[in-house]
């Protein structure tokens, strides 16, 4: 063997025997490189764009209100993207201090048993009033009575009008929380009124939106109470709330006054576009939306809750968003550090400052008392409702969340269902065939994690 070649072996072997220490040595509190009397706390997220920036001067403003600790935040993708890494990290020295998940990974970041419940902290922590959080929240990322993640960034689903248009053809605006009549009288003027030229009203095919009809009409879609009172064994689609629902959107169908904008990121962009356009007078989103849709909006904007059926009271809808959750194989030292981070992006003013930026509900009430948040609803009204749902909202099992694993499958079997309803399918056949599906997932799933 000749040297050259030796020398490259050698220096192979070396590097191989780096990588294998540094994924499998043991977790010890790690010192910032740039500030060596600090515990560095990994932070992995999935927000880009202007909620990236939002969220750094979040990060920054915590390193900068301590000396003893400093958040390092890494962008990792989507969230699914993310919860993978989360998972097949866990017990490494890659693995974060503190990771942001989305609602929807709830359940499979409860039953993984990798993360330690904030309330282990809370309980220790005089300083921290966790009732100060909107209970609707709170509620979503509690089990077993204990707080499992730290809500953060938080949306509602609400309903959207053109306030201008409305004003322009002399119709009266529905009420702040509206039934799918008073909707559908206020879409069928705008279509008429406007002489065909708007359509009155659209809903996303969006498993998210089918979820909320559902829930603001108190009922659970999965057994066991949402999966809060045991692991869920299966659901109920074709149930008479699901259906009052699809058959409110036929209704509008037929009346010419409904346009389908289909489902995907492609049609989420572009009912808002036309919404701004003015092709359509009504929409229902995340109250994330609200940033965009004031920006460059030439019009008046009105926001609603989120409708329910006719003779119902509204149950509350579920959030939508993430929480920040604490990794469980780090040191005690770095766990400490991930909650006072996940404190201190809780707290009022930081709130306030967050759902300016970023359209995500403030959650701590005290936030309210803010300037921030007191000259932004003096300049948008509007922008205060979504905050008004979440607080109405009283907790039960049905608008606290649903926590299922696989929620990604269970939500495109329901979109399959809910396109089948738009283009003029029977609702009942649609949605059996829709619960059939699901609950076959949903059994697999729960054989492959050993849950009985």
């Amino acid at each position: 063997m000749n040297k050259r070649l030796k020398n490259s072996l050698i220096s192979l072997t070396l590097i191989i025997a780096a990588v294998f220490v540094g994924i499998f040595t043991t977790n010890k509190p790690v010192k910032s490189s740039s500030s060596s009397d600090r515990t560095q706390v990994v932070f992995w997220h999935e927000l880009g764009g202007a909620s990236e920036d939002a969220l750094e001067e979040v990060v920054n403003g915590f390193n900068k209100s301590q000396s003893k600790y400093e958040v390092v935040p890494k962008y990792q993708g989507s969230y699914d993207e993310a919860i993978q890494k989360i998972l097949q990290t866990h017990g490494t020295s890659t693995s974060p201090a503190v990771f942001q998940a989305f609602d929807i990974a709830t359940a499979q970041m409860i039953h993984s048993k990798y993360t330690t419940p904030v309330q282990n902290f809370i309980d220790k922590d005089p300083s921290f009033d966790i009732e100060k959080i909107a209970p609707a929240a709170r509620s979503f990322y509690s089990n077993g009575g204990k707080q499992q993640a730290m809500p953060f960034n938080t949306s509602q689903p609400v309903l959207y009008y053109n306030a201008s248009l409305l004003k322009k053809y002399k119709i009266t605006p529905p009420p702040v929380s509206p039934t799918y009549s008073d909707i559908t009288r206020v879409a069928q003027q705008l279509y008429e009124r406007s002489g065909h030229k708007t359509k009155g009203m659209t809903v996303q095919i969006y498993g998210w939106l089918l979820e909320q009809a559902t829930t603001n009409a108190g009922t659970a879609l999965a057994n066991n109470n949402n999966g809060h009172t045991g692991i869920p064994t299966g659901i109920d689609m074709d149930n008479p709330s699901t259906v009052k629902f699809l058959e409110w959107i036929h209704k509008n169908i037929k009346s010419g006054d409904f346009i389908n904008y289909g489902s995907g990121a492609s049609a989420g962009a572009n009912q808002t576009a036309g919404f701004l356009a003015g092709k359509v007078g009504i929409f229902i989103q995340s109250s994330a939306s609200i940033g965009e849709l004031t920006a460059n909006n030439k019009d008046q904007l009105g926001i609603t809750y989120f409708p329910h059926p006719d003779g119902q009271k509204a149950n509350g809808v579920s959030i939508g968003g993430a929480a920040l959750w604490i990794s469980n194989d780090k040191p005690k030292a770095v766990q400490q550090g991930a909650y006072e981070f996940a404190k201190y992006a809780l707290s009022p003013a930081v709130q306030a400052q967050w759902q300016k930026s970023t359209g995500y509900l403030a959650l701590n009430k005290d936030s309210q008392k803010e300037k921030i948040l007191k000259d932004l609803y003096a300049k948008n009204p509007e922008a205060k409702v979504p905050g008004q749902q979440l607080a109405d909202a009283k907790p039960n099992y049905v608008n606290s969340g649903i926590l299922l694993e696989g929620m990604q499958v269970t939500r495109q079997l329901e979109e399959v269902a809910m396109e089948e309803s738009y283009n003029g399918g029977d609702i009942h056949k649609a949605l059996k065939k829709a619960t059939k599906n699901v609950n076959q997932n949903i059994t697999t799933s729960n054989r492959a994690n050993g849950y009985k």
